[in-house]
């Protein structure tokens, strides 16, 4: 059977998953409480907010472009001259001051078509780039659920590193006083020592590797230098032989689901868009303009506001541009947009086959994976029973110590393939669901 102290290795964990808010203080996180401060906090995700903040901008600007604009200006001269004096001759020095005011107004009343396809092109790209944060997202959730069971598999080895150890060293202590009463030789003394400083070996080396995962999963979350850290463990034994969807089911809720295939969607339409803001090249454009000015100067004798109702001047007229010849410039815009729209339409297809692979090549994961886990419990089962027996024979003096350190040692093995096979199916599971569009979650 798998080894009984397996549920009390599990006892407390999930301590923080009731209490997130303790779990920060103590930092001590449960995978949401890492995955939520990884979307919160990671450069890359944040970078992508930022160019949904910038399209959000670019449409608003698109928007106002099909409005009417207004622009006021006004200038004050100074002029000092020397003239010729034409009636008693030489020069005289003059001056004067001069005001002018003026507003302008424009607007675009017809382009083809073009400014609406903008707006609506600059929607596009801010779903697309709202996607591309999606995106982001999950691919850091996947990374840091790999690094949390990472964790998870380097404290259960330990768990079971210790019990090894602690074994090893009540064997040593038994067969030193066997050895002093000289019931047993000098080599299987050396030989169970030998195990003892093998398993603590391995014990240290295994401390060493959570080490590393731990500062794995820090960098992932980008936490500051120093910061104490660690991470809680669920309530419940991992399953690692879930059901999982079929790969069909699977494949079909991914394209429905999955970012990477609406952004492709959406560079086709973009695209699209683009061909028709190209073929807006060849329609007239008709724009209104409307001008208010007036102005006023010292050298007249009226007063400031007569002057200002004397000069003022109304303007208002309509512009239409036709394109005649154009040196070839709209034809190959057009031409250009419609490579476009094949290139994009190839990077959906190349994006659908990619996600159709990725898909696949899980579910053989899980399939491989559950399938060895099985077996690993299996071996597991068989070789614990083997070493129990082989430990009672040592005691009573039934086998020599090679034979049990044989029986040990593929007890061990079997041990680490478990653990390993475990943490793998359990992994590869999570991760084909969360491809079906399933949230993480180790519950």
């Amino acid at each position: 059977m798998i080894p009984h102290r397996l549920p009390a290795i599990l006892l407390g964990w999930g301590l923080c998953l009731a209490h997130p808010s303790r779990a920060q203080d103590s930092t001590v996180w449960d995978l949401k409480t890492c995955l939520t401060y990884a979307r919160d906090n990671n450069i890359t995700i944040s970078s992508a907010r930022l160019n949904v903040e910038t399209g959000q901008q670019e449409l608003l600007l698109s928007k106002a472009a099909k409005l009417p604009n207004l622009y006021g200006s006004t200038s004050q001269t100074y002029t000092h001259s020397k003239n010729a004096n034409p009636v008693v001759g030489g020069f005289q020095t003059q001056s004067s001051f001069a005001s002018d005011y003026s507003a302008t107004s424009g607007m675009t009343l017809y382009q083809g078509g073009y400014l609406n396809d903008v707006v609506r092109q600059n929607q596009l790209i801010v779903k697309s780039d709202n996607l591309a944060v999606i995106e982001d997202i999950a691919n850091i959730d996947v990374q840091i659920t790999a690094a949390y069971l990472n964790i998870l598999l380097a404290k259960e080895t330990i768990v079971y590193e210790k019990d090894l150890v602690t074994t090893s060293e009540a064997q040593v202590k038994q067969a030193q006083q066997e050895y002093d009463a000289g019931s047993i030789a000098k080599v299987n003394l050396a030989q169970l020592q030998a195990q003892l400083a093998t398993d603590q070996y391995t014990l240290v080396t295994g401390q060493s590797n959570l080490r590393q995962a731990l500062l794995n999963l820090k960098v992932l979350l980008q936490l500051p230098y120093g910061t104490t850290f660690d991470i809680a463990t669920p309530k419940d034994t991992l399953m690692a032989t879930a059901l999982v969807p079929s790969l069909d089911s699977a494949q079909q809720a991914a394209y429905r689901t999955r970012p990477e295939i609406q952004i492709g969607q959406m560079g086709v339409q973009s695209a699209r868009l683009d061909l028709a803001k190209a073929r807006a090249g060849y329609y007239p454009t008709l724009k209104a303009n409307a001008e208010l000015s007036t102005g006023f100067s010292n050298n007249s004798k009226d007063a400031y506001f007569q002057q200002l109702d004397d000069n003022f001047f109304q303007e208002i007229g309509v512009t239409l541009s036709i394109p005649i010849f154009a040196n070839r410039i709209n034809r190959t815009n057009v031409e250009n947009a419609r490579i476009e729209i094949r290139q994009q339409e190839l990077n959906l297809k190349s994006a659908t086959t990619a996600l159709s692979q990725t898909v696949e090549q899980y579910y053989i994961n899980v399939v491989n994976a559950q399938g060895q886990y099985n077996a690993a419990v299996d071996q597991l089962r068989y070789t614990e029973e083997s070493y129990r027996i082989a430990t009672e024979e040592l005691k009573v003096g039934a086998t020599n110590t090679v034979q049990f350190l044989q029986q040990k040692n593929a007890y061990i093995q079997a041990l680490q393939a478990y653990v390993q096979a475990k943490y793998n199916a359990v992994l590869d599971v999570k991760i084909y669901d969360f491809y079906t569009g399933a949230p993480i979650n180790l519950n």
